[in-house]
This record gives C-alpha cells, sequence and structure tokens, in this order.
C-alpha cells in the first residue's frame, strides 16, 4: 500500500519517510510518529491502517538525523539503543522541525493530525504545543510528557496511557490529567505498548477501544 518518499526539512535536511494513501479522495491526513524502534514493520503497517480508514498517512524517520535506515525490534539491545537514538541522539528542535514539514508535505490532502506511540507520544503533546499547521494530536503512551507541562497544548489533543505501564505511573498520568483538564485522557488495563501486536505487552481489547476513539476524535477534527 505504501511507498518511501523524502521531505526536506525547514534546514535542508532530507529524511526519509513512509508514506501511505487511500483509495480514492483522502478525508484528511495523518503524521504517525514512530516508537524508539524507528519506522519499522509495525509503524508501516500503523500507517497502512491510517490509510485503510481514509486518511493520507505519513511516518517520517525521525531518527534520520543521527543515523539513516534505523529498524529495531523490541528485545534487549535493540530497546537500549533505541532510547540512545532518541534521547542522545536528537535535538528536540530539529525532531519538530522535521514533523512540521511532514505536516506541511500532508496539507495537500486536507486537514493534517498526528499519531504517536511511545517515544512519538511525547512528540505528539510536543507537537500540539509546538508545531504549526495540525489540527489535532494523539499520544499513546508518551513517557516525558509529565516533565514537559509547562508546555500547553495550542489544538484539541488525546492522550491514552496503560495502567500497568512502569514507565508512566498513574501518578504521573494524573499529574498530566490536572494540566491539562481540557485534554480527554484514556486510562487502559494494559501495559506500556499496548498497541503494538508485535510486543508482548500488546492487548487486543484496549487497542481497540483506543484506535475507535483516535478514529472519532480525527472525524470530528479533521
Amino acid at each position: 500500500m505504501g511507498d518511501m518518499i523524502t521531505i526536506t526539512s525547514g534546514d535542508g535536511f532530507e529524511l526519509s519517510a513512509y508514506r501511505a494513501l487511500p483509495e480514492g479522495t483522502p478525508k484528511g491526513a495523518v503524521v504517525v510518529i514512530q516508537e524508539i524502534f524507528g519506522v519499522n514493520p509495525h509503524i508501516r503497517e500503523v500507517a497502512d491502517g491510517y490509510a485503510g480508514q481514509g486518511y493520507a498517512a505519513i511516518a517520517p524517520a525521525i531518527f534520520d538525523r543521527a543515523e539513516k535506515g534505523v529498524e529495531l525490534g523490541y528485545e534487549g539491545g535493540d530497546m537500549q539503543r533505541g532510547i540512545g537514538l532518541a534521547f542522545q541522539g536528537l535535538e528536540m528542535p530539529n525532531t519538530l522541525a522535521d514533523l512540521a514539514a511532514t505536516v506541511k508535505e500532508l496539507s495537500a490532502y486536507g486537514k493534517v493530525g498526528a499519531v504517536g506511540y511511545c517515544f512519538g507520544g511525547l512528540l505528539a503533546y510536543l507537537s500540539a504545543c509546538n508545531v504549526d499547521g495540525l489540527a489535532c494530536s494523539v499520544g499513546y503512551y508518551g513517557g516525558g510528557i509529565v516533565g514537559q507541562l509547562d508546555q500547553k497544548p495550542k489544538i484539541p489533543l488525546m492522550l491514552h496511557f496503560g495502567d500497568q505501564d512502569a514507565h508512566i505511573p498513574l501518578s504521573d498520568v494524573d499529574r498530566i490529567k490536572a494540566a491539562n483538564p481540557g485534554v480527554p485522557v484514556h486510562v487502559y488495563n494494559a501495559d506500556h505498548g499496548f498497541n503494538c501486536d508485535h510486543r508482548a505487552s500488546y492487548d487486543e481489547a484496549s487497542a481497540k477501544v483506543a484506535l475507535e476513539r483516535t478514529l472519532a476524535f480525527f472525524g470530528e477534527h479533521l
């Protein structure tokens, strides 16, 4: 369904991206923001899924500034490598600029939303605060949001968390809710990564409900 394209960021940097287009005219567009594991098969499948729902979807390879062509798995060494790339290999202003360039690329298809997972969930929050051109944003189990609460979303935002997530305690979720009283925050009986059917923590029931809520949110705002 998809193909690889090149997106030019504001400073001229070129990053690769996976693009999935629906059959017929798109009803809007979605930036799919990767986990710490790169634009791997799962993220491409997520983009394909949104294309199947009628949206033009692009997953930018935001690790390209640190290392080109990163596709990691979900075990041991890959996880540590992904954490290093995300939190030591990238500079947030450049990452947000690359996401803004992706929004610009997608704007040809209508209003643009974002959805991000894990590290991408954090970026979905920060995009809602900083990236022009987005109509709405959705974050799944975004670690680190609690440290960014001085930044306030400028657009409609929805957040999903799992109550068994050792990376994001419910006390953090409560702080996020308190700081953003207008933001719908959904908590599931699930672990970190519950949306990813490539991970042991996948929870089909929670993923289904979260997707239904996300699609309804996009339907309202896109």
